[in-house]
């Protein structure tokens, strides 16, 4: 575990799993209200699988990296994928092959590195990824709402601390804001030319078959979609063997064509 400094005031945790380096890494980038340490033990898990070492960090924000310095705009999301991301990978594993394996605002973030079509980047993993704004994620959203004022969403300070409510706020209120409803990146998939997988719960409160049939729709070539029954917005928890298998295997064809 370590931070590294991106930027002058801006440091982001984050944390090395072993494997075979002479294997791509597995770079895992967390959901919109998530950090490292609630992956749990997956990323050890996939890694072991697939003999592949692996990097799981801490957007800035989140976690125990930096906290938010200013509100968030529209290209929020471009941001971490076009600035800190690349930055990241070039201070911690430069030189290096490797995967990304993107939750949610994870996943939107993979998608929008990989349309730079980075020369070390091997292929993508997106689970339960956004591409743009619809009903069913402003719906779901909302009634996330009620929960937090509820207080039933405590379980978040354990990994956020007193920065908490900040990114909560920025999540739910941005998301929310009628000045992002235009926000979409479905431009920019024709221009991904690695292996795509695109995992999906099939029960998401937060969107569903409209994302998925988008991004397929998109990308150029070589996609393929695993809509997981009975699993909700993170199933790499909610149906972790059946994850693990999809996405293991994914990994092993990739690396063995």
């Amino acid at each position: 575990m370590a931070q590294i400094t991106l930027k002058k005031d801006q440091a982001v945790f984050y944390q090395l799993i072993e494997g075979d380096t002479e294997r791509p890494y597995l770079v895992f980038l967390h959901e919109g209200l998530g950090c490292s340490g609630m992956w749990h033990d997956f990323p050890q898990l996939l890694c072991a699988a697939t003999h592949c070492p692996g990097l799981i960090y801490d957007r800035l924000g989140h976690g125990r990296s930096s906290p938010l310095r200013q509100p968030r705009t529209i290209h929020y999301l471009h941001e971490h994928g076009l600035q800190e991301l690349p930055m990241l990978l070039g201070k911690v594993i430069p030189e290096k092959r490797y995967f990304l394996i993107g939750h949610s605002d994870g996943g939107s973030i993979s998608l929008i590195y990989g349309a730079e079509r980075p020369p070390l980047l091997q292929g993508i993993i997106t689970e339960a990824a956004h591409v743009f704004v619809d009903t069913e994620t402003v719906r779901g959203i909302a009634a996330t709402d009620i929960l937090w004022d509820q207080g039933k969403l405590k379980r978040l300070h354990k990994y956020h601390g007193d920065r908490t409510e900040t990114i909560y706020k920025a999540w739910s209120v941005t998301w929310q804001s009628s000045w992002f409803n235009s926000w979409n990146i479905e431009y920019l998939l024709p221009s991904i030319k690695v292996p795509l997988l695109v995992i999906q719960g099939a029960d998401d409160p937060y969107g569903g078959d409209e994302q998925v049939d988008a991004i397929l729709e998109k990308f150029s070539d070589n996609a393929r979609a695993e809509r997981v029954a009975k699993c909700g917005h993170s199933p790499h928890r909610e149906a972790q063997t059946v994850v693990l298998q999809h996405m293991s295997d994914f990994i092993t064809d990739v690396t063995t064509t």
